[in-house]
């Protein structure tokens, strides 16, 4: 792919506008040596404080969410709760912590969002419009957070705080990394539920981070390497919670945008990625699934048991991957992604230089994983961390079916999305030479640590707090507000900047302005 997308290339050939996207990642939390109990929840908060440089200010604009407003059109009464969360939630009223101070809730100067979501930091990335961007602001996140654990390790009497990108801690409990898309809102939602099943249910072949052993089915043959470590997790087609009977599909309603016009799609099923490729491909593939359906043009591949077919796929160790539609046809997870791929380059191919990158990766992947997975090493998660470990279970003679052997390469699972490069073994065979294929650079990500995409309205987000956060009163993903030299409030509503053309609207009036009055002023008379 080549650098930075510019705004003037937003629009495709085809007249189709790109719309803003992006990643939220759920780190997992351990503080090793320590002789002190451990509170998690405080943990995580005082490691995202950790981010600060001055006392807490938590400026994030809770009014504007509702997480129980459902895109099918209705407000549930109440989301449910597993136990351990119910047990989290009578723990957080003991504390006697307001949420604004629980969340220690931050939008940083890179655009990003930096809060405790709950036991785990959580990193969401800046809205964004290239892949490249996007990897980039992805793994900005891992070095922003890497700081603020070694800063928390510092400010603790005794042990060391470590963070994984990674979904589960091999005792039943998920975190996840959940992607980010806007779609029109007049398509139909159920319809939306049904046409991406079949996609978010194979692509793990090619976007899974691996797994050793099974969870939540102790009935299963643990001896077992799986290709996603969500795969376990998930019990229902379709539902607003995301802590207890996950869905395939989330219907949360918060569309960051105008809700006339927008709806966010919200895809939790999905593992986080150490590999670049493996970001890139996972969400460029979704991209053009998703113009395929806005356009009408998506193969239809109904499964006859989605939620089945995601466990099977994943603890296949055949890797036949094979699943079934719903009229009783018979068919693999290879054979759909396949068809999924040459419908996608029938429209689009030609179309830019980053659509023709996923194009061909994505074959390259699938004729690989249909001879020889291990040309994908240092591209694909599943692949690369198996590798690892069959080397690892080799050298030091470890038998998968034994339970004490597995717990060993558990370990190593775990240390393979260590974010620290001193410890952890993707990182470390990344620094290690040419094994590993980047689709960004050192200077992009150090850049994308302190600057926002530049083409996307986050840059507006990330300047404004640079140049005038002493006056900033709140903000959200789509809302700024000022608290003015007279003191009166203003907003500034960014629920229409969506592309790049919009954005650079917006971005030319904080640039042109040296005060917030004039900011306002300027944007008001530009009509945005």
């Amino acid at each position: 792919m080549s650098p930075d997308t510019p705004a003037e290339k937003v629009r495709t050939s085809t007249g189709q506008v790109s719309r803003v996207f992006g990643l939220e990642t759920e780190f997992g939390i351990q503080v090793d040596d320590s002789t002190s109990s451990l509170d998690v929840v405080v943990e995580s908060m005082e490691l995202i404080r950790c981010f600060l440089q001055r006392d807490f200010v938590a400026r994030w604009d809770y009014r504007l969410e509702n997480a129980r407003r459902d895109m099918r059109g209705f407000e549930v009464d109440e989301l449910l709760n597993d136990t351990d969360e119910t047990v989290h939630l009578q723990k957080d009223r003991a504390r006697k912590i307001p949420l604004s101070e629980l969340k220690s809730d931050l939008i940083i100067p890179n655009g990003a969002r930096l809060y405790n979501d709950h036991t785990h930091p959580e990193y969401s990335t800046p809205e964004c419009l290239s892949l490249r961007d996007l990897v980039a602001s992805d793994r900005a996140g891992e070095r922003i957070l890497l700081h603020c654990a070694q800063k928390r390790t510092e400010q603790r009497s005794d042990g060391t705080v470590r963070l994984y990108k990674n979904n589960t801690d091999f005792d039943g409990h998920s975190y996840g990394c959940h992607e980010n898309y806007l779609l029109p809102r007049q398509m139909p939602f159920d319809d939306v539920i049904q046409a991406l099943l079949p996609f978010v249910v194979t692509r793990q072949i090619f976007a899974g981070a691996g797994k050793v052993g099974v969870e939540a089915d102790r009935k299963a043959d643990q001896a077992v390497f799986q290709l996603a470590q969500r795969s376990d997790f998930f019990e229902v087609i379709a539902s607003v919670d995301t802590m207890t009977r996950r869905p395939l599909v989330n219907t949360r309603d918060e569309p960051h945008a105008d809700p006339t016009l927008y709806r966010r799609l919200h895809i939790i099923i999905g593992d986080a990625n150490m590999c670049e490729w493996a970001t890139a491909l996972k969400v460029g593939t979704m991209r053009l699934i998703l113009q395929m359906l806005e356009a009408g043009q998506l193969p239809s591949m109904p499964l006859a048991d989605p939620i089945g077919a995601v466990k099977s796929i994943s603890r296949d160790s055949s890797r036949r991957w094979e699943c079934e539609l719903e009229d009783g046809t018979p068919s693999t997870a290879l054979e759909i992604q396949q068809r999924y791929l040459d419908h996608a380059r029938s429209l689009a191919a030609g179309r830019d230089e980053e659509t023709d990158w996923v194009l061909t990766q994505w074959q390259v992947a699938l004729e690989a994983l249909a001879t020889d997975a291990e040309q994908l090493v240092g591209r694909c998660d599943w692949v690369t961390k198996k590798w690892l470990l069959d080397a690892f279970a080799e050298a030091e003679d470890l038998d998968w079916a034994k339970e004490e052997d597995r717990a060993w390469l558990q370990s190593q699972d775990l240390e393979y999305h260590n974010i620290d490069p001193h410890e952890g073994l993707f990182l470390l065979l990344e620094a290690s030479g040419d094994t590993v294929e980047r689709i960004t650079d050192d200077a992009h990500v150090e850049r994308s640590m302190v600057q926002p995409p530049a083409d996307t309205r986050a840059w507006f987000r990330g300047e404004a707090l640079a140049r005038f956060s002493d006056q900033i009163r709140s903000l959200n993903w789509d809302s700024i507000e000022f608290e003015t030299a007279d003191g009166r409030v203003a907003v500034i509503d960014l629920k229409g900047c969506v592309d790049g053309d919009t954005a650079a609207i917006f971005n030319v009036q904080l640039d042109r302005a040296n005060s917030v009055e004039e900011l306002i002023a300027s944007c008001a008379a530009a009509r945005v």
